[in-house]
């Protein structure tokens, strides 16, 4: 596989809401940020925070 190709950023389709398309676009403009940086920061703290919870839950154990 080309490690050129496994960097790229993936492209996606995302059907929202209207309602939750202007909630995300304030809160882009809010940050400083575009709407898709603003999925992207979103989903990339969410992923972090599932990882954080998961080593919790593996100690308690």
């Amino acid at each position: 596989m080309d490690e050129k190709n496994d960097k790229a950023k993936k492209q996606i389709l995302l059907r929202i809401s209207p309602s939750l398309w202007q909630e995300l676009a304030q809160w882009a403009e809010d940050d400083f940020r575009s709407i898709n940086g603003q999925i992207e920061f979103l989903l990339t703290e969410c992923v972090r925070k599932r990882k954080g919870a998961g080593k919790k839950r593996e100690d308690e154990a």
